[in-house]
């Protein structure tokens, strides 16, 4: 080792790194965490059984139903009858046509159900507007055909 003015030259200090702060800070952390998270319930099974053939003793009454077909350019047809254009904003004479067939089925003490079928080449617009007549008309209980 070299000696300069009478001093030999040592190794630099090392620096210490105090680990008792450190980890006050990581317990810190870990109670905020935990007291800010929320505990969801984990999903459970639903069990539910799927319904068998069962022989009815008397016969059971069906809903009157009615079937609103929708071609390519989203005219809606009800029995070979074409209602409102696709460019119009809302199907007024359908909207008028089914809540007729609400009231008559009502009449019959039956509740009235509308199907819409609509072609695969069918805007989803078009789908919409026939729903919103089935609202406009009272109708609530409507399905969709499927080929």
């Amino acid at each position: 080792m070299a000696v300069v003015s009478g001093k030999s030259r040592s190794r630099p200090e090392v620096g210490e790194l105090p680990i008792a702060p450190m980890i006050d800070v990581v317990f810190l952390l870990l109670v905020y965490f935990m007291v800010s998270s929320s505990i969801q319930k984990q999903e459970a099974d639903i069990g539910f059984s799927l319904p068998a053939v069962v022989q009815q003793s008397e016969p059971v009454e069906f809903p009157d139903e009615q079937i609103v077909e929708l071609d390519a350019s989203g005219r809606p047809w009800i029995n070979g009858y074409a209602y409102d254009e696709p460019t119009e904003n809302s199907y007024r004479k359908l909207a008028q046509t089914l809540s007729r067939f609400r009231q008559a089925t009502e009449a019959n003490q039956s509740r009235p159900r509308i199907t819409i079928a609509a072609s695969d080449e069918t805007p989803h617009q078009m789908v919409i507007k026939v729903m919103d007549a089935c609202a406009a008309a009272g109708v609530v209980s409507v399905g969709f055909a499927v080929e």
